[in-house]
């Protein structure tokens, strides 16, 4: 489903994910959601879940399926959805377009709840980003219109972090845009409003590990210096399926976050004391958004379309405005320094492998 991803890493990413998968079934506990599940008895409720092919949606179908929910996944037709280690419980595939509501026939039938994490940022190029905001408009309204003809009882929505009072960009103003397509509908929406997202094979990870570990000197546009709440991609999880398992937060609209307020110079610094890195780092006020994201792309493997949203998005700060979350999905939120570790430890290739969480250098370790 047009996921926003860097698609030259997605490969990549995939055998990352799955090797933690590995580590796990041979004992190895990593923090975090895989070492967190606990598998029970399959439930009778159905979950559909879109962008299973994705950086969220993939490791989202573990979750689920390791809390025994029967899960069907929707898979455009021209994509494959590879599960190198089995499940506990064989996922339902089945194909459509959300773009063409005619081949959604049947999709929704049976189904109690519908997790939609589909967007259409993610073009190779900057051009082809910039024409996504309609593409999701269409998405959303054929899969809002879908689900309020099968009678389902929630969709649960992740969206972006900022307020549509703000200056937005682009795409967060798109991703607002969708959640209040959903919501208009009929089914209970509830949306999730994340800001940056920290995990292995994720943009905003792999544009900062393979700038930290390629430049010893980095000479940063003035957008690095935004403040967000940064969240690890478990916790992310944590939440996502913590929503579906509490009623009480059905309908509603809820900020997502760490526990640290950070920008991305803070991550960049953080990065390399993980990494016993020395780096040194200052801003520029005149380096444009389209110029730093052709530049990033020369230097990572996301591509400029990807990194073109992310830099926009930073014109305004992205931090929680209020935390009802933490009362109705309460969970033990990973430090910006664990959720760096472990994604270095899930990487198979690339610099900055590590063996384990225990080759981090952690604050603790550098009192």
């Amino acid at each position: 489903m047009f996921e926003g991803k860097a698609r030259s890493n997605e490969k990549a990413a995939h055998i990352q994910f799955f090797t933690a998968l590995s580590r796990l079934a041979k004992g190895f506990k990593p923090k975090g959601i895989l070492g967190r599940g606990i598998i029970r008895r399959m439930r009778s409720e159905k979950i559909l879940l879109t962008g299973a092919t994705g950086f969220i949606g993939k490791r989202l179908l573990y979750e689920l399926d390791g809390r025994g929910y029967q899960v069907r996944c929707l898979v455009r037709p021209s994509e494959t959805l590879t599960l190198p280690m089995p499940l506990n419980h064989t996922p339902e595939i089945v194909y459509g377009d959300l773009l063409d509501a005619g081949s959604l026939g049947g999709v929704f039938d049976d189904v109690d709840t519908a997790y939609y994490l589909v967007h259409s940022m993610g073009g190779r190029d900057i051009r082809q980003t910039l024409a996504f905001a309609e593409k999701d408009r269409v998405a959303a309204r054929n899969f809002m219109q879908s689900a309020d003809a099968a009678g389902l009882s929630r969709i649960i929505y992740l969206g972006g972090l900022g307020d549509v009072t703000d200056n937005l960009s682009h795409h967060l103003a798109s991703r607002q845009e969708v959640g209040r397509i959903l919501q208009s509908g009929r089914v209970k929406t509830t949306i999730l409003r994340a800001a940056v997202i920290v995990g292995a094979g994720g943009a905003a990870f792999e544009i900062v590990r393979y700038l930290v570990e390629r430049v010893p000197v980095m000479i940063c546009p003035k957008w690095v210096y935004t403040k967000s709440q940064p969240i690890a991609i478990d916790d992310v999880l944590a939440y996502l399926a913590g929503c579906l398992e509490n009623s009480a937060t059905a309908g509603l609209s809820m900020d997502i976050g760490g526990p640290q307020i950070l920008s991305y110079a803070d991550l960049f610094r953080m990065y390399a004391r993980v990494r016993g890195l020395k780096r040194i780092i200052f801003g520029v006020p005149f380096v444009s958004p389209r110029l730093s994201a052709y530049l990033v792309s020369l230097l990572t493997p996301v591509p400029s379309g990807i990194v073109l949203p992310l830099a926009e998005g930073l014109r305004n700060e992205a931090i929680c405005r209020e935390n009802r979350i933490r009362e109705l999905v309460p969970i033990r939120l990973l430090t910006m320094e664990q959720a760096i570790c472990n994604a270095l430890a899930e990487e198979e290739q690339g610099p900055g492998k590590l063996l384990s969480q225990q080759s981090c250098f952690l604050p603790g370790d550098l009192a």
